[in-house]
C-alpha cells in the first residue's frame, strides 16, 4: 500500500496505520479461524426446499470456478450456476463458465444487461471519484438476491478469498465501507454519487449501499452468502491445478490483477482509483493476504503490476462515450 494521506500514513518506523491496526486487533481476531466443519454444518442446516440448495456466483475466474467445483463434487449440493454480465464480460470468462457447467452437469443461468452503461458514463464524464466496481457489485448482489428469492435458494456461494473478507461483515467485499481507513475516501465518494441519483427517472431506485441491498433481500427471501475459500485451508495453486485438470479452466491472457478473471471494465475502474486515491481495492486485498502470510509482498506486487495504456482502455470503453487522452 502507498502512503495516501489522510487514509494511509506511515509512522517514524516506516510502518503504516493499517498494519498497526492489524497488529492491535490480532489477539481478538485470531481466536479460532473458521473450519470446514463449520461450513458443512451451515450447508446441512440450510438445505433448499425446492430444486436447488445453493446459487453459485460464477465469474469464470479461478476462485468462483473452484467454488462451483467444490459445491458439486465435494459437498454434493444441488446447484444453480449464475453468471452476471453487464456488457463487459470477456469471452474467456464466459467460456470458462460454460465448460465448467457442462462438465459438472449443473443448471446454468446468465443475466446480461447494459442498463448501467449510462451510469458508468456519468461517473467517468463528471470526474466523480465513485468506484465503478463497487457500484457494479451493489447491482450484481441485488440481482443475485433476486434470483435466489425467485428460486427459493437459501445459500448464495461466492468465490471470495480470505483477502476479500473481514472479521466484521461478510459482505464488505461487495461495497466500500467508510468504517475502514483505506476505504474512507472511496466510500464517501461512492455514497455521494449514489445520493445524486435521487429523483433520476432511470436510477432513482438504485440501492444506496450494500446494507440497503441486504434489507431489500430479507424482505424477499432470506439467503446467506458464503464462500468455501473462507473455510478451506487449500492454497490457490492447488485448486487452480484442480480446475485446470477437471474443468479445463483456462488462465486469461490479459486480466487484472494478474492471474485473476475480471471484466474488461475493471481496467478502467482500476485506472480511475489509482488516479484518485493512489491504490485500488485489489491493493487492499493483497495487503490482507500478505499480513495473513498467504502471499509474499513480491508476489503481490507482480500481481498488481500495471501493463496497459490509454489506447487499451479506450478500446474497452467503446460501448460508452468517455475516452482517456492518448499520447
Amino acid at each position: 500500500m502507498p502512503e495516501s494521506p489522510p487514509w494511509i500514513t506511515f509512522d517514524g518506523q516506516g510502518v503504516c496505520n493499517l498494519c498497526r491496526q492489524h497488529a492491535e486487533g490480532r489477539g481478538e481476531a485470531a481466536e479460532r479461524p473458521p473450519l470446514e466443519t463449520d461450513f458443512v454444518k451451515l450447508l446441512h442446516k440450510n438445505p433448499g426446499k425446492d430444486r436447488y440448495d445453493v446459487l453459485v456466483m460464477c465469474s469464470g475466474g479461478k476462485d468462483s470456478t473452484s467454488a462451483l467445483y467444490y459445491m458439486v463434487r465435494r459437498y454434493k449440493r444441488r446447484v444453480l450456476a449464475f453468471m452476471f454480465d453487464h456488457g463487459f464480460e470477456t469471452d474467456e470468462a464466459r467460456r470458462n463458465v460454460e465448460r465448467a457447467v457442462e462438465i459438472l452437469g449443473v443448471d446454468y443461468l446468465t443475466f446480461r444487461s447494459t442498463w448501467m452503461h449510462r451510469m458508468f458514463d456519468r461517473i467517468l464524464q463528471s470526474g466523480s471519484q465513485a468506484v465503478l466496481c463497487h457500484l457494479c457489485s451493489i447491482w450484481y448482489m441485488d440481482t443475485t438476491f433476486e434470483i435466489a428469492a425467485r428460486y427459493q435458494i437459501p445459500i448464495i456461494i461466492a468465490g471470495w478469498t480470505k483477502g476479500q473478507s473481514t472479521d466484521g461483515s461478510m459482505m464488505s467485499k461487495c461495497a466500500c465501507t467508510i468504517a475502514a481507513p483505506e476505504f474512507q475516501g472511496m466510500g464517501q465518494a461512492t455514497h455521494a454519487f449514489l445520493d445524486s441519483l435521487k429523483g433520476d427517472p432511470v436510477y432513482g431506485d438504485f440501492p444506496r449501499s450494500m446494507e440497503e441491498v441486504l434489507k431489500r433481500a430479507k424482505k424477499r427471501f432470506k439467503s446467506t452468502v458464503l464462500s468455501p475459500h473462507w473455510f478451506l485451508p487449500t492454497d490457490t495453486e492447488t485448486y487452480v491445478e484442480l480446475i485446470k485438470r477437471e474443468l479445463d479452466w483456462k488462465v486469461p491472457e490479459f486480466s487484472y490483477p494478474r492471474g485473476s478473471t475480471n471484466c474488461a471494465l475493471n481496467f478502467v475502474s482500476v485506472q480511475r482509483s489509482l488516479e484518485h486515491f493512489g491504490f485500488t481495492h485489489y491493493h487492499v486485498e493483497q495487503s490482507k493476504l500478505i499480513r495473513q502470510g498467504l502471499v509474499t509482498r513480491a508476489e503481490a506486487l507482480r500481481a498488481l503490476e500495471i501493463t496497459w495504456d490509454a489506447q487499451t482502455l479506450n478500446r474497452i470503453l467503446e460501448p460508452l462515450t468517455f475516452r482517456f487522452p492518448e499520447g
